[in-house]
């Protein structure tokens, strides 16, 4: 099996071949948003099967391949689909196609979830900016030798989310009148919902909202010199004195009607980006 650096560039040079792109964003779409791909002009797109070393999507909702293209008129790639440690696959695995986004000419990372709402000011269908988050891994992704060739071996996390990135998509926001949230993410191994104690700890550790993905992406694009911004519909509410049964179809349909509030934000902080 070739180490790290050379997964990265086999994956990266057999995209190359057939899409003669410099993207400036990478995008990560997560459960019921992949519809913002229609929103892009696209020129070439790549199942995830096809693509070296990449693993295959296996959560519901998720399609399952990387899209490169034209947004708002900036060249992007997209995944249309993520990866998940409950899958079975590793952190390093889970975290790949960061780097071949890197490794392609991203200088921004965009990334959206799909999660659910401890905060009680929350309501379902709301969109949430990214502040901070708390990552409960086990296993972290820049676990093992450090190669320099992609990263300080300690990355600082003071500001994973990008401060002037922050600002932009609440100015858009404003504009748009979108209301948006902002707070702080919390990512779980799952895949099994939280108990109603756990989600009381998780609300007394600072979190606003609860999810299995986003975090080993972000201190792997913090790793590669990415500046992000973090996207969190709330899909469900998590309050533990009146949980419900989760509800796949139900949160599905609340993604779907969230994500078009979802699209005009992204577009418009595409637009102007440089």
């Amino acid at each position: 099996m070739p180490g790290l650096f050379e997964q990265i560039q086999e994956a990266t040079q057999f995209i190359q071949e057939k899409w003669s792109g410099t993207p400036l964003v990478g995008i990560i779409l997560g459960t019921g948003l992949g519809g913002l791909v229609e929103e892009i002009q696209v020129e070439a797109s790549f199942p995830y099967g096809t693509l070296p070393h990449f693993p295959v999507s296996t959560a519901p909702s998720h399609k399952g391949q990387l899209v490169c293209g034209q947004l708002a008129g900036q060249p992007v790639v997209a995944m249309e689909g993520r990866f998940h440690y409950y899958e079975g696959y590793s952190t390093q695995q889970i975290t790949l196609p960061v780097r071949v986004m890197k490794a392609l000419g991203c200088k921004y990372l965009l990334i959206s979830n799909a999660c659910g709402g401890m905060n009680p000011q929350y309501a379902k269908g709301d969109i949430m900016l990214i502040e901070d988050h708390i990552g409960l891994f086990l296993e972290n992704p820049l676990r093992g030798p450090n190669d320099d060739r992609l990263g300080v071996r300690f990355p600082d996390m003071c500001q994973p989310y990008d401060r002037e990135l922050l600002q932009l998509a609440r100015r858009i926001a404003l504009e748009e009148k979108i209301p948006c949230q902002q707070g702080v993410f919390v990512a779980v191994p799952g895949p099994n919902l939280e108990t109603r104690a756990e989600y009381r700890l998780l609300r007394q550790l600072g979190a606003d909202v609860v999810g299995m993905s986003t975090v080993p992406e972000i201190i792997v694009a913090v790793h590669a010199g990415l500046r992000n911004l973090g996207l969190s519909i709330v899909t469900d509410m998590c309050l533990p004195d009146a949980l419900e049964p989760i509800n796949l179809p139900d949160i599905l349909q609340t993604a779907a009607a969230a994500e078009k509030k979802l699209r005009v934000l992204v577009r418009r902080v595409v637009e102007q980006l440089n």
